[in-house]
């Protein structure tokens, strides 16, 4: 039986198994996602019911050979409070994309270091920077699954950006020139500026400053393939978030 120990992960997602249990959808460093029973975790004496909590670091020790994996030990790293309010919200977010989008037993370490970076974010009494580190996860998270192209050339002839043309970023279809339909699009500079942080080791920290000063199209854009490759529907967090500006 294989056993892991001392594995950094976060809780992506939680549900009931049974009365005093819980099957975990877990992000870890070194294993990727990773399905796992916290058994008798419901239970008012158990370790695990104060810890296993989303958007929090934890040291996670595991063992078996199923599908779902069984627990054996969690530990909360510490760190950072809870996010609230909408970076709460924004943190369930970046739970469901990695739900949608990474396949079991995958590992992407950078990609973990980015989502503990953002969480990080998330949790700071800084609303400006929430959208940003968003932006810079979003970014990387396409890219590490292989659905980002290029972002300074265009996608189809893999001709460079002309400087001061405008350029859309679309499924199947990757960079091009923008139509005058097109309601969202960014300047060449804008791509380039992007793919020339994601060039850098580590990506994060430059994302992060890259995308503080995009304009608001990168959402959009960016919005639009991740819910092209989610499938169908709008993403869950997503759609609260515009129920509750609507009340």
């Amino acid at each position: 039986m294989k056993r892991i120990a001392d594995e950094p992960g976060y809780v992506l997602h939680r549900y009931d198994w049974s009365e005093a249990s819980l099957i975990l959808e877990v992000f870890t460093r070194h294993q990727g996602r990773v399905a796992l029973v916290a058994k008798g975790a419901k239970r008012p004496s158990s370790n695990f019911r104060p810890v296993l909590l989303p958007l929090q670091p934890l040291r996670l020790s595991f063992g078996g050979d199923a599908e779902i994996r069984t627990l054996k030990a969690a530990e909360w790293v510490g760190g950072h409070v809870m996010p609230t309010g909408d970076a709460l919200l924004a943190g369930y977010y970046l739970n469901e994309l990695l739900l949608r989008l990474l396949a079991r037993d995958d590992p992407h370490p950078g990609l973990f270091d980015a989502y503990a970076a953002t969480v990080r974010a998330l949790a700071e009494p800084r609303v400006d920077s929430d959208p940003a580190a968003l932006r810079a996860f979003e970014l990387l998270l396409l890219r590490e699954i292989g659905l980002l192209p290029q972002l300074d050339l265009q996608t189809l002839t893999l001709e460079p950006l002309h400087e001061g043309s405008l350029y859309c970023l679309v499924p199947e279809g990757g960079i091009r020139v923008a139509h005058d339909d097109d309601t969202a699009a960014l300047e060449a500079r804008h791509w380039r500026a992007l793919q020339a942080a994601l060039d850098t080791d580590p990506p994060y920290p430059a994302l992060l400053q890259v995308c503080a000063s995009m304009p608001a199209a990168l959402r959009a854009q960016l919005r639009r393939l991740l819910t092209y490759h989610c499938g169908v529907g709008t993403l869950r967090t997503r759609q609260m978030l515009i129920d509750l500006q609507a009340l």
